[in-house]
């Protein structure tokens, strides 16, 4: 079957449907799932264009809701060309595209329409747009919402790039009246300064070591930003949701609110479930990301919070640079920028991990598909595998193991902490509503995503 062409049905002996692996045919019309057939003897005409992949797993394509593709004005950090390459080659079949660090930001209607334009005719899979809340934009918010954002992100500290500046309590107030009664979400980049853990001697203010990075972001950021982000939450019952989280410190809070009736969710990321500060050698900046990886013990803690649902879903926060802005010559952490690239690994890191601490793969669906279509108001078109649903597919061999090489990376800039590691869960093919748009390594010729997703708000349901 050729790259790019249309797929009547998809046959494996592994379809994922619910929390239930079987033999099973899945039936495609335009471009929507029709029908799943679970039988041993399918006697129904599939169409020409059958797609049997044996013993592979097929299960919903991943939606990966935290991506900063850098298109216009940072394309040399990431662009929609290889970002949407890279996610199809890692089974992702939805990005959900930050309003920063792209010049200009996505926080007005012309910035957001200016966005589009530069998307369109170089999507490998569907895009859909967060915008952002800064101050003095709150006007632009329903606006943006009818042309089609999924929601806003703000931050209430340094976001980094001067163009899009954090948010002060004002802001929030302001901001959370416009988004009452839309449906819409704000999203927090959820850490606040206070005053910051110094060391002592010259071996902790190294700044080439990761410690010393480490005790500048300490856990009380985060909780002190969850507890003014759950405060807000209750008081204007619009959707928020925490980005990134590291600290499992405030899990607490977070249950909390929520028990209080805050409709508050909640993400936290690969890097922070795979890496540990512990293991971070001196001056590797590729490890650098805001909130920082924390520690082993953390990171159990973590795991602990998937499995019980406190934490609703795994994303990448994909957020690429150029090799200069990462000071791997001095590896000087204070100085790097502050940013983790996985966008195509994200699968299998999860799933490598995962299996291992008994998650299975329904839960894989769950937290890398369905609750991150969800929040991103998407959850009526992908995410799960039913009728009315996008055909959109991943194929992919959980047992198979590989190893990151610079050669298979798709994204532009080929830094990331995971060069080098041996992984398990190898895909094999992506389907991207009904079309083959990646298989074993080669991409469809043409670019065939959509670049603008339309969300469906449904009200402010939990996840």
């Amino acid at each position: 079957m050729e790259l790019g062409s249309a797929v009547s049905a998809v046959r494996s002996n592994r379809v994922l449907f619910g929390n239930e692996v079987s033999p099973a045919v899945i039936i495609i019309k335009d471009g929507k799932i029709h029908k799943i057939l679970y039988s041993g003897n399918f006697t129904e005409d599939v169409g020409s264009e059958v797609l049997d992949v044996g013993d592979s797993v097929v299960m919903p394509g991943v939606v990966d809701c935290h991506v900063h593709v850098n298109e216009p004005g940072r394309t040399s950090w990431e662009g929609f060309w290889t970002a949407t390459r890279a996610a199809a080659a890692g089974g992702v079949t939805t990005v959900v595209d930050m309003p920063l660090n792209s010049v200009p930001p996505t926080t007005t209607l012309r910035n957001f329409e200016e966005k589009l334009q530069e998307a369109t005719g170089k999507c490998f899979v569907d895009v859909a747009f967060w915008g952002g809340v800064v101050p003095g934009n709150q006007r632009e918010l329903q606006p943006m919402i009818k042309a089609g954002v999924a929601g806003f992100k703000c931050f209430l500290i340094h976001s980094g790039v001067d163009e899009f500046p954090h948010v002060a309590e004002f802001d929030l107030h302001t901001a959370m009246k416009q988004l009452q009664g839309t449906g819409s979400v704000l999203l927090f980049h959820a850490e606040m300064d206070v005053q910051p853990t110094t060391g002592n001697n010259a071996d902790e203010t190294d700044p080439c070591q990761y410690g010393t990075f480490l005790r500048s972001r300490p856990d009380v950021m985060e909780v002190e930003a969850i507890r003014t982000v759950a405060e807000l939450c209750l008081q204007y019952r619009v959707r928020c949701h925490i980005v990134h989280l590291s600290s499992a410190k405030a899990l607490k809070l977070i249950q909390k609110a929520r028990q209080a009736g805050a409709p508050l969710t909640v993400e936290t990321t690969h890097h922070y479930l795979n890496l540990c500060a512990e293991t971070i050698p001196a001056g590797a900046t590729q490890f650098k990301c805001c909130p920082p990886i924390r520690g082993s013990a953390n990171q159990e803690q973590l795991w602990s919070a998937l499995k019980s649902g406190q934490i609703d879903m795994v994303v990448s926060d994909h957020s690429p640079c150029t090799p200069d802005l990462k000071k791997l010559e001095s590896g000087d952490f204070t100085q790097a920028w502050g940013g983790i690239s996985s966008l195509q690994f994200g699968l299998p890191l999860f799933w490598t991990s995962a299996s291992k601490r008994d998650f299975q793969l329904a839960d894989v669906v769950r937290l890398l598909s369905r609750n991150t279509a969800q929040l991103s108001s998407l959850g009526n078109l992908k995410g799960s595998l039913a009728p009315g649903f996008d055909a959109d597919l991943v194929i992919w061999d959980p047992e198979t193991g590989f190893q990151i090489e610079e050669a298979s990376i798709h994204h532009k800039n080929k830094m990331t902490p995971y060069l080098g590691s041996t992984l398990q869960g190898v895909v094999r093919a992506t389907v991207l509503r009904g079309r083959l748009v990646y298989r074993d390594g080669s991409f469809c010729p043409e670019p065939l995503g959509k670049h603008l997703l339309i969300p469906q708000r449904t009200g402010q349901a939990q996840l």
